[in-house]
């Protein structure tokens, strides 16, 4: 008795629909059979759309197919018979009946809505000019008291047997229709753009839970359907895709897609705000001020990865948006100023600690914390002038910098393995500027090397054995081009006393010859080639950066 109540729940609640795939051509006709499960009410739910690409695929490959024999029709007629032996030929006056329904076919164009009704009788045409169509049918013929045809694409059609008092309930577009046209017993879509979708969207109607249908669709099926249910004015779907949009996780390449969707619906523009809100904001809150937080967060944390990590995203974030000309650059760049300016007071104040008598006597836990905020403070300047650098504006970092006489001075005082990383802001400067990445005024090139260029000097042997982003290459000749920038008085006075270096610790020092040739030439030679014009020189561009 259990079993056969639950037989009998189970019918009630799953029924299977036929799904039959007609080629509609005269003496030739061609039924799949395939079960599809469908609501208490007759009607499909939710139709998969692999049905539709193999159906219209296989229509194709009908059509390239060149036309068969009368021998060779005859063999498939009586190879279907055979296989669907419960087939029955219809009968006369079932036949008067469809008939009769489809004279009373409203046409309705889906992008007008333009309808028009069908004659009752025209030309009969010729079987051979007849082009091949595929038909789809949904839906129990038996309970249905409304038919609505789509025609797709390629002579696709689908026949949908459905019920006037659901669509009229739950679709605006078919209430005024049916209101406008009464009776009528069939609705026609004509060059209908996704049928797949409109058909899923029509079954839609007969779900009660529509929301627990959307579950694990993609997002550009229900994108698809939402379209379908603005233009049959269905308002119950719309909201459920909205819902499903505001709540499904989005990929980077759907983003684009969703808020062009959502943007276009001509409903209530509140309904909309909810999946919006993840791509925008009511709230004022400018953008340079979180960029300046998230900046500051950077700044500030002591984890190595984490910091690591982070500086690279940031700084490469910072690069695309920096392609983006808008109001807000300038604001932004005062803000990283103002970052750099707090970095150099810290380290200053750092350098004071580190410099006091007995400091390199106390123990590893007493200066072991100032030490290693020195180290983060340089990476920080170091960081911020990459930012800087890419966003062209770090001219005014290198007069900041050159104007650091207190803290070259300390420089000194402190042990090189806790100044070292100093110097690499210094190399990244020399650098920058040989480059042509930053144009600082010749006060501010002087006055670099003046100030800086001796604890570099000082920091080499350390920086090249002891830290793996040195390019000790790229610094040499960032440092020689900077050098041939100046007056050539300038240019001997600073060769002159890189010499002196050099031939005391060689190549603990950098390597500065290449300008020291530029800087000869240009001293002894070229005043003799001004007067006598017959000596050519080397080009001073040989000295180039790698």
């Amino acid at each position: 008795m259990v079993a056969e109540k639950r037989k009998n729940t189970k019918t009630r609640i799953v029924k299977m629909a036929d799904f039959r795939v007609r080629r509609i051509e005269q003496g030739h006709t061609n039924i799949r059979n395939v079960p599809i499960a469908v609501t208490p009410e007759g009607f499909w739910c939710c139709p998969s759309p692999v049905v539709f690409q193999k159906t219209l695929k296989s229509h194709q490959d009908h059509q390239n197919k060149t036309k068969p024999s009368v021998p060779s029709q005859r063999t498939s007629v009586q190879k279907m018979q055979n296989h669907v032996p419960e087939r029955k030929p219809v009968s006369t006056p079932s036949r008067s009946r469809v008939v009769s329904d489809d004279q009373r076919c409203l046409n309705s164009d889906p992008s007008g809505f333009n309808t028009s009704v069908v004659s009752e009788r025209g030309p009969k045409p010729n079987p051979e000019n007849l082009q091949r169509k595929v038909a789809v049918e949904f839906g129990e013929a038996e309970t249905r008291d409304l038919k609505v045809i789509l025609s797709g694409k390629h002579g696709f059609s689908v026949k949908m047997n459905v019920h006037r008092n659901v669509l009229v309930e739950h679709s605006n577009f078919f209430a005024e229709k049916l209101s406008q046209h009464s009776p009528l017993s069939c609705i026609e879509i004509g060059e209908c753009e996704d049928v797949e979708s409109y058909v899923e969207t029509v079954g839609l109607m007969y779900c009660k839970e529509m929301r627990q249908r959307l579950i694990k669709q993609s997002v550009s099926r229900v994108l698809r359907i939402l379209k379908v249910a603005e233009s049959l004015g269905f308002n119950t779907c719309i909201q459920s895709c909205l819902e499903y949009l505001e709540a499904v996780p989005w990929v980077e390449e759907d983003e684009e897609k969703v808020v062009s969707s959502v943007l276009h619906l001509r409903s209530d523009r509140k309904a909309v705000v909810p999946v919006l809100k993840r791509v925008s904001s009511d709230i004022y809150n400018p953008p340079h001020d979180t960029l300046t937080h998230i900046i500051q967060l950077v700044l500030k944390s002591n984890e190595d990865r984490g910091r690591r990590e982070m500086k690279s995203l940031v700084l490469k974030l910072l690069r695309e948006s920096s392609l983006i000309n808008n109001g807000s650059v300038d604001i932004c760049n005062v803000n990283i100023y103002d970052s750099c300016r707090s970095c150099l007071d810290s380290l200053l104040l750092l350098f004071k600690q580190a410099s006091e008598p007995g400091f390199t006597d106390k123990s590893m836990e007493s200066k072991g914390p100032v030490v290693r905020q020195i180290a983060l403070e340089a990476d920080n300047l170091l960081w911020l002038v990459e930012i800087l650098s890419d966003r062209q504006v770090v001219d005014e970092f290198a007069a900041m910098w050159a104007a650091q006489h207190e803290l070259a001075g300390l420089h000194l005082k402190l042990p090189t393995v806790s100044r070292h990383l100093v110097s690499c802001i210094t190399a990244r400067l020399f650098v920058g500027i040989g480059r042509g990445e930053m144009l600082p005024s010749k006060e501010t090139r002087l006055l670099l090397l003046e100030t800086w260029l001796q604890p570099l000097i000082d920091d080499y042997s350390w920086l090249q054995h002891g830290c793996r982003s040195f390019d000790r290459k790229m610094v040499d000749e960032g440092i020689g081009r900077t050098i041939l920038t100046l007056p050539l008085e300038d240019q001997q006075s600073i060769l002159l006393a890189w010499l002196g270096n050099f031939l005391k610790v060689g190549d603990n020092c950098p390597n500065l010859q290449r300008a020291f040739e530029v800087w000869w030439r240009r001293t002894f030679i070229r005043p003799h080639v001004e007067q006598h014009g017959n000596l050519l020189l080397p080009d001073d561009s040989a000295l180039t950066l790698t």
